[in-house]
């Protein structure tokens, strides 16, 4: 561990060094590119920094503990120091994790009502409000680009993109399909009905990856909006619906004020969507790290269930449940997140072990 964590420091510094040269600072992509890099190891490169400082410190408290009148008071700082470093130990042996490279990037949602018909409209719209609380909540902004209303309320299906640094380290484990247990605002017998609702989430490509569109592969259609886009919708055509031919993969966007507009932000997520794909078939390929990941992921997969009755909410994947259903449609989502962070970080170090 002290070798990785000696190259991680040796790394950091040479970054550091090279973003003082003239030569690199004119460059405007190598300058972003560096401190980016730079930005990925400073968490590990600050603890380490720590754990050094403590490991010099337990070596002159042990000196200390001989001398007779200041050895009982240096016995307890030692306690101390230990309990210190074993905490490091841990610490460092998480962020040594390798990172997964979409962590720090936006993130887009798409939500769809499924099984259920009014009702998981509904709850899809129930689901978008507890996202975008959530997102409000840590700073985040979003920006929806498609949407279908339901007809008894909610959404049929509702995208959009979710803007703030890691967002996408919080949100990844969100794709599958979501069931609520409630009697519904339609029901009028008043029985409990079980209704669901699909999510998929994926990280936003940005500018530095490389997607192949070739444009003769697209069909571009143009209509007339029907979303929420304030005045000045429903009177120009300008939704557009860009369809990427070889994998029947289809783009819409309409939430935009110009045809313009929607078409850039189409394009955007259509690069999304094939980036996602290019993922997936990397992590088919490494079957061991798709095996290792908490759900795989998919919008069939039942990952969480919201009961109204018992204000309880369960993730079927790590036996994790809390009774704040309440809270959490409200956007308190850090105690589920943390949750599954927490065990995807456990696993990923047990599969180290079982490597090594």
């Amino acid at each position: 561990m002290i070798e990785r964590l000696e190259a991680t420091l040796e790394k950091y510094n040479k970054l550091q060094e090279e973003l003082t040269k003239p030569e690199v600072l004119s460059d405007v992509k190598k300058t972003r590119e560096y401190s980016k890099e730079m930005a990925s190891l400073e968490d590990v490169v600050n603890c380490y920094k720590r754990y050094k400082k403590v490991l010099e410190e337990l070596e002159s408290t042990k000196e200390m503990t001989k001398d007779p009148e200041l050895g009982d008071m240096a016995k307890e700082e030692l306690k101390d120091l230990e309990m210190e470093k074993e905490k490091l130990d841990q610490e460092l042996e998480v962020l040594l994790i390798p990172k997964d490279p979409n962590d720090g990037k936006n993130v887009v949602i798409e939500i769809r009502g499924a099984a259920g018909g009014d009702e998981a409209n509904i709850f899809a719209g129930d689901l978008f409000r507890m996202y975008t609380r959530y997102a409000e909540k840590k700073g985040f902004s979003y920006q929806v680009y498609n949407s279908v209303d339901g007809t008894a309320g909610g959404f049929s299906q509702i995208e959009f993109i979710v803007k703030g640094t890691n967002a996408y380290s919080l949100l990844k484990y969100e794709s599958g399909s979501h069931r609520v247990q409630r009697v519904p605002v339609t029901e009028a017998n008043g029985r409990l009905q079980t209704s669901t609702a699909t999510v998929l989430v994926m990280p936003e490509a940005d500018e530095d990856i490389e997607i192949e569109i070739n444009p003769n592969d697209l069909r571009i259609d143009i209509y007339r909006s029907s979303g929420c886009g304030g005045q000045g919708v429903n009177t120009t055509d300008s939704a557009v619906r860009i369809t990427h031919l070889p994998t029947n993969t289809v783009v819409t966007c309409q939430n935009e004020r110009s045809q313009i507009q929607n078409k850039e932000q189409a394009m955007k997520v259509l690069k999304t969507r094939l980036y996602e794909m290019q993922l997936r078939e990397q992590q088919e390929a490494t079957g061991a790290e798709r095996r290792s990941k908490i759900g795989t992921g998919d919008r069939a997969e039942k990952i969480r269930t919201y009961n109204y009755p018992q204000n309880r909410v369960t993730d079927h994947r790590i036996g994790f449940t809390t009774k704040n259903l309440d809270r959490v449609m409200d956007g308190d989502l850090d105690d589920v997140i943390n949750a599954l962070i927490q065990e995807d970080q456990k696993r990923k170090l047990k599969g180290e072990t079982e490597e090594v």
